[in-house]
């Protein structure tokens, strides 16, 4: 099983919250959804963070009436991704002092089974152009640090061993990898770094819009594959720190 979940919430009045929020609040979601947090090597639970406009001033954020927020949560494997399904933020969500208003939920429940035979067994006609929007910072672990870039093989390695780990259907190894940096291109990018910050620091990460192109000469199953780890980054999430907020993937129609 796989579900994205989305909250849409609202202030009733201007709320701040420490720029490091995000640890405190992915603890608070973990422990209401019944979950242990930390004791994975690869989180089965992806999260955005609060996401929409609020004024940034120092090491504080405030979030404004007038406006719309997001939050949402996906989750990897049955046991995170049910806890998601019958979770219930009820009419407000709270913490640090600060309360959001629940205005909405919205579900996307699927399953590896199905994201499989749809994309790939089925034998779809292949998708040669991939449009995605980092909605917030994005980096990957790479040589000792951290390289904010959208290097088309360090995302589809991060969505690949995802997959693999969690789902029934292997779908390959390095081997994969090394085809599909051959077959696919950075096309164009609208990107800017910007910082999440952590309980202990700051990673600098990039957000913005990508676009990737398959060549013609790639191999129809292949790219099919690569169009299906693409999907797949809608509940995975991206390169590092997804539990905590970084690496929320849109995939633009």
């Amino acid at each position: 099983m796989l579900i994205h979940s989305n909250w849409t919430l609202s202030v009733s009045e201007p709320t701040i919250l420490p720029r490091s929020y995000t640890l405190e609040l992915v603890k608070q979601l973990h422990q209401q959804l019944g979950l242990e947090i930390g004791t994975e090597s690869i989180p089965s639970v992806s999260h955005s963070g609060i996401m929409g406009l609020y004024s940034v001033s120092r090491e504080f954020l405030t979030f404004h009436p007038e406006e719309f927020y997001k939050l949402s949560l996906c989750g990897l494997q049955d046991v995170a991704a049910k806890a998601i399904s019958h979770f219930n933020l009820s009419e407000s969500l709270e913490f640090l002092g600060a309360k959001f208003n629940v205005i909405n939920r919205e579900d996307e429940i699927t399953s590896y089974e199905e994201l499989y035979t749809t994309l790939v067994a089925n034998e779809p006609e292949p998708i040669k152009r991939f449009d995605l929007q980092f909605i917030t910072p994005t980096t990957f672990a790479h040589g000792g640090a951290n390289l904010p870039l959208p290097i088309p093989s360090l995302m589809f390695r991060s969505w690949l061993e995802r997959w693999n780990h969690f789902a029934p259907v292997y779908l390959g190894n390095d081997e994969l990898i090394i085809y599909l940096s051959n077959a696919i291109l950075l096309k164009n990018h609208k990107i800017q770094t910007r910082s999440w910050q952590l309980h202990k620091g700051y990673v600098n990460g990039f957000v913005g819009n990508v676009t990737l192109q398959v060549f013609n000469r790639a191999d129809p199953l292949l790219a099919n594959v690569a169009n299906l780890l693409v999907q797949y980054a809608r509940f995975a999430g991206t390169g590092m720190k997804t539990r905590l907020g970084m690496g929320q993937t849109r995939i633009l129609l």
